[in-house]
């Protein structure tokens, strides 16, 4: 396995990333798009010249909350700074995501990424030509997948050299998400003395929901960090919080993320996790209507309802997608890696700044010094004297090491 890891500008845990952006990308397939570098004397023009980008997004399309969104940018800016042509395709129900890989690299697009959580065409051939994994059928295409390591031997070693996997740890964004939560509803009568209409906490308001689209590591990753750090604040005010997780809410419809909000809320839950794609935008918005909190993902959303998200898990999927793109350029891909982890130290995920709730809050000086308990712990997770599960590493969570929280 090739020992260089991706390198990325260093950042705190509380620092801001790229904020995704709305745009279009309805089609299944969009045209291939071409953009030129406006620098004609650009060292990397050349070499970008042979490149052609293919993208499949995930179900939740293009144009998302930010988790398709950022890369898509990524790759606009790259195209239009270096001057490469690209392809942006959403799979439909006629169109699987293998067919949309395969499709890419017989087209020519020599670079292809792919945010779905679907390898089974790439990897182990299912459903490819043939089936025969598509890796295999086009070696000299470089594949980057993102979430899962799929491309890996039963001793470890690497199935396809040229297949890349990108890892976020958002295992550790999203305990530092459950850790703040906890610490601001245990201080809410200070921090939000009007204008929110919370769960008493000693009549069953230390509860948490927790929404995510679809059942696996890709999604347990985030419950179980959260856990863990609902489950570190927790002991420190030596109270239990109730944790209401449900993985079937999809990416796509926003009024049934109300509505599973909404049942949340009437539970008891003072706060609940969305990790769900576009389903998110219906959780932050009932966050706002019943007059509790919400958490997001992926992108910095803070802002859509402010006052009502506390934060935004962070999954900045532009910041490798262009990454790789100019290793590819400059010939250093190859020296990478095929497993790529993007931590708290990257561009790639964190917590936002908090500026938004921070406006807010009543007590602002007693928020700072959770915000300051809050980083003491990203420190500690750096270190590695925190050490959060993390499922997408196939990391098995032990549910008696939060004595803490109970799972509903």
């Amino acid at each position: 396995m090739k020992k260089k890891l991706v390198a990325l500008f260093m950042v705190g845990a509380m620092a801001v990333a790229m904020t995704a952006c709305g745009g279009s990308g309805s089609a299944s397939e969009a045209a291939p798009a071409e953009s030129k570098s406006e620098n004609g004397d650009n060292g990397s023009t050349a070499e970008a010249s042979d490149l052609l980008v293919g993208f499949v997004t995930s179900a939740a399309g293009a144009n998302d909350t930010g988790y398709n969104r950022s890369a898509v940018e990524a790759i606009e800016a790259a195209a239009a700074e270096y001057g490469f042509e690209y392809r942006i395709v959403e799979p439909s129900d006629s169109l699987t995501v293998g067919q949309a890989i395969e499709g890419l690299a017989e087209d020519g697009f020599n670079l292809i990424f792919n945010l779905e959580y679907d390898f089974a065409a790439l990897i182990d051939g299912t459903g490819a030509t043939g089936n025969v994994p598509i890796a295999e059928q086009y070696p000299d295409t470089t594949f980057v997948i993102y979430n899962d390591n799929p491309n890996v031997n039963e001793d470890g070693s690497v199935k396809y050299s040229n297949v890349y996997s990108v890892m976020f740890n958002v295992n550790e964004s999203s305990y530092l998400a459950g850790y703040l939560s906890v610490q601001m509803l245990e201080n809410m009568d200070k921090l939000f003395p009007e204008g929110y209409s919370f769960q008493p906490l000693d009549d069953g308001g230390r509860a948490i929901g927790f929404v995510g689209g679809t059942e696996s590591a890709g999604i347990r990753v985030y419950s179980y960090g959260m856990m863990e750090g609902i489950e570190a604040a927790a002991a420190e005010y030596d109270v239990t919080y109730d944790f209401y997780p449900t993985f079937d809410a999809g990416f796509v419809d926003s009024a049934a993320g109300n509505t599973t909000a909404g049942n949340m809320y009437q539970s008891g839950c003072n706060v609940v996790f969305a990790d769900c794609g576009n389903v998110g935008d219906g959780i932050t918005e009932r966050a706002e209507a019943d007059g509790r909190l919400a958490i997001q993902t992926d992108a910095d959303l803070d802002a859509t309802h402010p006052g009502h998200i506390i934060t935004s898990v962070l999954k900045i999927t532009g910041s490798p997608t262009k990454s790789i793109i100019e290793a590819r350029i400059d010939g250093s891909l190859d020296s990478m890696d095929n497993l790529l982890n993007y931590g708290l130290d990257s561009e790639a995920t964190g917590i936002t700044d908090l500026k938004t709730i921070t406006e807010a809050v009543a007590d602002k000086d007693l928020f700072a010094e959770l915000v300051a308990k809050t980083n003491d712990k990203a420190a500690k997770i750096a270190a590695g004297e925190i050490v959060v599960t993390n499922a997408q590493n196939g990391d098995t969570f032990d549910p008696a090491t939060c004595p803490h929280v109970v799972e509903k």
